[in-house]
């Protein structure tokens, strides 16, 4: 079989990886249109679970990442001076561009022809080619060219965000709120190497525009940001890496295949970046789609089996995230509340995690909240 699979992401290099690595007679080449190097954004977060799923399916590439990665068990609630920690919260995190290399050099190691540098401008020169893979992310050529198709569908998210580095690295996983003289902001701040940290910023739509954000520059806003967040940042500056203010966009596709061709990671589904799932995702239905290829001889029955099996797992993932992201719209008001409360709210936000469950995986957390409840 010969495949070719556009995009150069987490998703699309995993899936050039795992299939030629299990097939290596069939042709497998990789089309990506920036420079092997090249990245955007700064760190990647996943879970404790993300990490066992892969490791059930490909324990060499986990003991490959690993060892690269920043791991913690709590997540810290900064809000107006106060801080509480929510205990038992597993994530590790590695920077986007370490984690790219790592899975090119698997790609390049099992024989993979990847063609960095290579724009396409129409998939009409992949009609030798028996199954097209589109790992090309939210501009995906191959969904944008059969839309109707596809059944695409995009929205956006109200609130704003802007996402930065700095060299202030983080205890844990850290959320800090800030009232501040115009408005309200949210930072998602961790560290992804021993010397670097993510540090996203959000606002709602109010906030953006009392600062004028509109009108100003990618260095002007990075400025306003250090001040707000100059307590958390502790004299470190924010690095940008085109760090335009972006309003989340909600892409999801009815139809997950069209002909020979197939979508998996961002060119098929978002989930919001406050739930960290968004590599993992890609990751994920990479795995999907191998394990449906070949479980079935014929190429349409195989494209089917991979919608039918993998769109349940991931619609209740984008519900949960869709969730999460309602609250992130509201922040502000929750910020009302005391910083039990407060923290309370924030760790149920997505509907999956009740008190049982909060009682087994965050004792500590737990036991202070509930003091709190019976001393008010």
């Amino acid at each position: 079989m010969r495949i070719a699979v556009i995009g150069g992401g987490p998703g699309g290099l995993y899936f050039a990886y795992l299939w030629k690595r299990r097939h290596p007679e069939d042709v497998v080449e990789l089309f990506e249109q920036n420079p092997q190097g090249a990245t955007w954004g700064f760190g990647v977060v996943f879970s404790d679970q993300a990490l066992e799923f892969l490791r059930a399916d490909d324990p060499e590439t986990v003991d490959a990442i690993a060892p690269h990665m920043e791991s913690w068990r709590n997540i810290t609630l900064n809000l107006r001076g106060e801080s509480v920690e929510i205990d038992g919260v597993g994530f590790s995190a590695i920077g986007r561009l370490e984690l790219l290399k790592l899975l090119q050099a698997r790609v390049h190691d099992v024989g993979v022809k990847a063609r960095y540098e290579t724009t396409i401008e129409t998939i009409d020169r992949f009609a030798g080619f028996d199954l097209i893979v589109a790992a090309d992310g939210l501009n995906s050529i191959v969904r944008r060219g059969f839309a109707r198709e596809f059944g695409a569908s995009t929205s956006y998210s109200t609130n704003k965000f802007a996402w930065y580095g700095t060299t202030r690295t983080f205890a844990t996983l850290s959320q800090t709120f800030v009232a501040a003289q115009r408005g309200t902001f949210n930072a998602h701040h961790y560290r992804y190497s021993p010397d670097m940290s993510t540090f996203l910023v959000e606002c709602d739509a109010a906030t953006w525009n009392a600062y004028g954000f509109e009108r100003k520059s990618i260095a002007e806003s990075q400025a306003v940001c250090e001040e707000i967040f100059a307590d958390t940042l502790g004299g470190h500056r924010l690095i940008s890496n085109n760090s335009v203010w972006r309003n989340f966009p909600w892409l999801w596709n009815e139809r997950w295949s069209h002909r020979n061709m197939v979508l998996i990671g961002d060119a098929l589904h978002t989930a919001h970046f406050s739930i960290g799932s968004g590599t993992r995702l890609a990751i994920e239905d990479a795995i999907a789609l191998a394990k449906a290829l070949e479980a079935e001889a014929d190429m349409a029955a195989a494209l089917a089996r991979y919608e039918h099996e993998r769109k349940p797992i991931v619609k209740k993932l984008v519900t949960a995230a869709r969730t999460s992201a309602d609250w992130y719209e509201h922040f502000p008001e929750h910020m009302q509340l005391d910083l039990m409360d407060f923290a309370y709210s924030y760790i149920t936000r997505s509907g999956r995690i009740d008190d049982a469950r909060l009682r087994a995986m965050s004792p500590q957390f737990m036991a202070r909240f509930e003091a709190s409840r019976r001393s008010a």
